[in-house]
């Protein structure tokens, strides 16, 4: 998120797709309820009416999967009536003129046909998010969730930008983050590319740093793989082995019967959970860690605030921390890894982590 959940109070228009908001982020989902009350306009574009239709200015239902259309069609709207933010474009914006070009055929009429929203409606949407002193958008797993799910965030970037309602209060471009820690998770560097912070791994300057914070020499410069490549690879016997902590792809991959066969054609499969899952009865080696009620630490929210959590009970039987398994495991495999605890692991975190 661009700005914070507090924000969204003080927009004057705001945007939600692809977000059933008040049931996967209903605490915030009272913050726009709060806005519509006090007078500002919610617009809906989803496919499905959620509850949050009730609350909308105008619900629009664009056919699945059509989300760039709409969006190119309210900026080709938007730059035709000359409600475009010229100084923020001109000061802030690189290669507008192509985006021009790319929203010339993308006519009310022409989206209409494609998407199936009214012309009339994308008119309307257009001019009232472009008249607003802030608008934000917010959108969930409904836009990022497609084939061209990051070309569907650009347009709404490019959509934000062209009128300029990024860098203020009550505008931005707000993901709502899909599950309790995933924004956490990220900012971790849980992802192939980069370390902490977003430090992309090909950066010699990152790698350095980390090299002498962790007493190792010769760290790849060379990306991992991304988690939708590697269930094909696995399947294609490319991938020997899979370590899965916390995720459980047999109910949330898209393909269940092939994400089976590739996890089943693996050498070695160990998962990491709370309890058994229908990934961990295909596991060779299940290693049972705590919930989040059961640890220390912290847990960072869609508006990357980092929130503390506390132990409030004892972990059962043999389970152990996270940290404490993948800990003991470096250990065996030959590099020792020794915390006195989550604090310690915090503290560690902030030397390597800008942003921390």
């Amino acid at each position: 998120m661009t700005n914070s959940i507090a924000d969204i109070e003080e927009s004057d228009v705001i945007l939600v797709t692809g977000s059933n908001t008040t049931e996967n982020h209903p605490v915030l989902s009272s913050f726009m309820k709060r806005a519509v009350r006090k007078g500002k306009k919610l617009y809906l574009i989803d496919p499905r009416k959620v509850k949050l239709a009730d609350y909308a200015e105008k619900w629009l239902r664009p056919l699945p999967g059509t989300d760039i259309a709409w969006i190119n069609g309210l900026m080709h709207v938007i730059l035709k009536e000359g409600l475009e933010d010229k100084k923020f474009i001109e000061d802030r914006c690189e290669n507008f003129e192509e985006l021009e070009k790319t929203l010339k055929k993308y006519t009310p009429k022409h989206v209409e046909k494609v998407t199936g929203i009214p012309a009339d409606d994308i008119i309307e949407v257009a001019k009232a998010f472009a008249a607003a002193g802030a608008a934000t958008i917010c959108y969930c797993m409904g836009i990022t969730q497609h084939t061209c799910g990051t070309d569907n965030v650009k347009s709404l970037a490019n959509l934000s930008m062209l009128c300029g309602h990024l860098g203020k209060r009550g505008g931005g471009v707000n993901p709502l983050r899909g599950q309790n820690n995933v924004q956490g998770a990220c900012d971790m560097g849980g992802l192939p590319n980069v370390f902490t912070a977003y430090q992309p791994v090909t950066n010699d300057d990152a790698r350095e740093n980390y090299e002498k914070a962790w007493n190792v020499t010769g760290m790849s410069a060379t990306p991992g793989i991304p988690v939708t490549e590697m269930i094909q690879k696995a399947h294609d016997g490319e991938m020997k082995a899979m370590y899965i902590i916390g995720e459980n792809p047999m109910v949330s991959d898209p393909d269940l019967n092939h994400a089976k066969k590739s996890l089943q054609n693996l050498e070695f499969l160990v998962v990491q959970d709370i309890f058994e899952t229908e990934t961990s009865q295909l596991a060779d080696v299940v290693l049972p860690a705590f919930c989040f009620a059961e640890k220390d630490g912290t847990f960072t929210n869609s508006e990357r605030r980092v929130q503390r959590v506390r132990k409030a009970v004892d972990a059962p039987g043999e389970a152990k921390e996270d940290w404490q398994i993948l800990c003991e495991i470096a250990a065996r495999m030959g590099y020792e890894m020794s915390y006195d605890g989550p604090e310690a692991i915090f503290n560690e975190i902030s030397s390597v982590t800008p942003s921390y």
